[in-house]
């Protein structure tokens, strides 16, 4: 199976069509149709149910497909990292939970790029889990996350600084008023939560109890579509602060009391191999924070 067959796939799955493939590949659309047989061949499935000119990929396809991209990217990763001369170059490729606190990674990476011009960067917005998934696979060479979440599997730094948990309401909720909110607030509401493993079973600490008495209407992984959700009326979403600017705004964010707060690190898989580029952008975060690596 080689690599060149495995970038025509990804053209046909993009379009869905062999002949617009060929075109933006400049391979003839017989190449394309042959090497997809002879894919198919190999790998004893069938990856598209053609009728006509109308491809659509079977379940198999869609799984190939996935994975194909996966494939490729920490193919590409790899060809631009080996590729250096005596300056340090390459991509870094992070997956970033929402947080404040990437203010102190994006300062790094001023500092890192001021140093290796010719480093690039690679910021890749999702939750927890992808993380995990893609430190896993190599197509992430680092994660952010956010505290409560699983580090077992990992190295970890500690970011410093720490953000505080409340809840974003519309400015017509009777709740907007309020300073702050008790957990006893949330009871009875319809609330909006984070998809991030781990959120309900510390909500559970929270209240010291296995059963809070509220309603999760909606989850989300990035906060920005569950404002709207918000904005709609659906529920209120139970955030960290700074994410959202409900400045000039119809939001407001009001924080818990008693103080409730998490923290936020940079993640690595045990025994990772990194690039050149990636060892330089962990040893300058670690110190600017002045900080150990931790197991």
């Amino acid at each position: 199976m080689e690599l060149r067959v495995l970038r025509y796939f990804q053209a046909v799955v993009a379009d869905l069509n062999i002949s617009r493939a060929a075109e933006r590949l400049h391979v003839s659309q017989p190449t394309i149709s042959r090497q997809l047989k002879d894919l198919e061949t190999e790998l004893g499935v069938t990856l598209f149910d053609r009728h006509g000119r109308h491809l659509q990929l079977t379940d198999s396809g869609e799984y190939f497909a996935h994975q194909v991209t996966q494939i490729l990217a920490l193919t590409d990763k790899t060809l631009s990292n080996i590729h250096t001369t005596q300056a340090v170059r390459g991509t870094v490729v992070i997956g970033c939970a929402e947080s404040r606190n990437f203010l102190n990674v994006a300062q790094t990476i001023r500092t890192l790029q001021r140093q290796h011009p010719q480093i690039q960067v690679s910021l890749v917005s999702t939750n927890a889990d992808e993380i995990r998934a893609h430190l896993k696979t190599g197509t992430f060479d680092f994660g952010v996350v956010m505290d409560p979440t699983d580090k077992s599997e990992f190295d970890f730094l500690k970011l410093p600084g720490e953000s505080r948990w409340g809840l974003l309401v519309p400015r017509s909720s009777a709740l907007a008023t309020r300073d702050h909110l008790t957990l006893a607030d949330l009871e009875n509401q319809n609330l909006i939560l984070s998809q991030q493993r781990g959120i309900r079973e510390q909500l559970r600490d929270w209240y010291g109890e296995s059963t809070p008495k509220f309603n999760v209407v909606a989850t989300y992984n990035l906060l920005y579509n569950a404002s709207l959700l918000v904005s709609a009326g659906v529920g209120y979403a139970l955030c960290i602060d700074g994410i959202i600017n409900t400045n000039q705004s119809d939001l407001v964010f009001i924080p818990l009391t008693p103080r409730l707060t998490t923290g936020t690190s940079l993640v690595w898989h045990k025994d990772q191999h990194f690039s050149p580029a990636a060892a330089a952008f962990l040893k300058q975060l670690a110190a600017d924070n002045q900080q150990p690596l931790t197991s």
